[in-house]
């Protein structure tokens, strides 16, 4: 219990401080999304590779090396997250927290049609239900914008991808990061750096407290991904599975409550039939669980009465 109890407090830190990034990427202005995205890159690997170094978990290095198939994957890994988190931080700094939490919301949709189209996987009923009405909630959305929510799109679809890829590289969470911020690290320094020449960089122009958040970066990417991580290794995946809706919860609550952006009706409906269809999933996840664990119960229940069989057949 002691240790399911400390997942949970590592769950809740990790996801609510991915739920609260939409507060932290306005204090970084003046600084444009591209700058802070390729300040994200640059300090994310240094934080890692300190903590890879303080740990001492070298040995994956040489071993990835020899590897060309999944370094392919980890540089798609790092192209895509990279996407993922500039179409992000640009959307918080420009007024659609909202969107952004309905990106994340549809997420677990996209990964599940993800599935579908390119691993061949067959869903359940419930499963083709909760993707039918998500469907229908970019439709209900779409005349709600009044265009096509390409934010929350391509920041589902990015993060979906993502994760497909990490799928198939089967890496730790830090060394993964590692990897992916090294593809990261020289074409991010490079921009800084004509950034800098041209003097449009705002790193050494608005004081020591703007330099410092901007190099915390790293710290703000990575420390989320170590409480995820602790959390991981304690808890269930189905737990797991329910917290992850915990940050675009904090997500869609700042953008109403804290940056006051518009719902009318219509965002209303759409969002409505999303949460629907992850209620839909969520039950469907948990009776297959529930199921899951049933069978397990019944099949060590049974062991002990065949040992007797088998001893009197030896």
């Amino acid at each position: 219990m002691g240790e399911r109890r400390a997942g949970l407090v590592w769950g809740f830190a990790a996801y609510g401080m991915w739920g609260l990034f939409p507060l932290y990427w306005p204090l970084l202005k003046p600084a444009g999304a591209l700058e802070i995205l390729a300040h994200r890159m640059v300090w994310s690997l240094l934080v890692v590779a300190l903590l890879l170094l303080a740990l001492r978990r070298r040995a994956w290095m040489a071993a990835l090396v020899r590897q060309p198939r999944k370094l392919g994957l980890l540089a798609v890994a790092a192209a895509v997250v990279s996407v993922n988190w500039g179409v992000y931080i640009w959307a918080v700094n420009a007024g659609h927290v909202v969107e952004t939490s309905l990106g994340y919301f549809i997420n677990p949709l996209v990964t599940i049609a993800l599935g579908v189209l390119v691993l061949h996987e067959r869903l359940r009923p419930a499963q083709w239900a909760a993707v039918g009405i998500g469907a229908a909630a970019v439709v209900v959305l779409t005349a709600g914008y009044g265009r096509l929510p390409w934010i929350a799109l391509t920041l589902a679809f990015s993060f979906g991808t993502y994760g497909l890829v990490k799928k198939q590289v089967a890496m730790g969470g830090l060394e993964s990061l590692a990897a992916e911020t090294s593809v990261q690290f020289l074409p991010a320094l490079a921009y800084l750096l004509v950034l800098g020449a041209r003097g449009h960089q705002t790193f050494t122009h608005h004081g020591a407290g703007h330099a410092s958040l901007l190099a915390a970066c790293g710290l703000v990417t990575a420390v989320p991904l170590i409480c995820f991580g602790m959390a991981a290794n304690r808890l269930p995946l189905s737990t797991i599975g329910l917290m992850q809706y915990l940050a675009p919860v904090f997500q869609f609550l700042l953008g109403v409550l804290r940056y006051h952006e518009r719902m009318p009706a219509e965002r209303w409906a759409g969002f409505l039939m999303v949460w629907a269809a992850l209620l839909v999933l969520t039950w469907d996840a948990l009776r297959m669980a529930r199921r899951g664990r049933v069978a397990l119960a019944r099949a060590a229940a049974a062991r002990p009465a065949e040992r007797p069989e088998a001893a009197a057949g030896r």
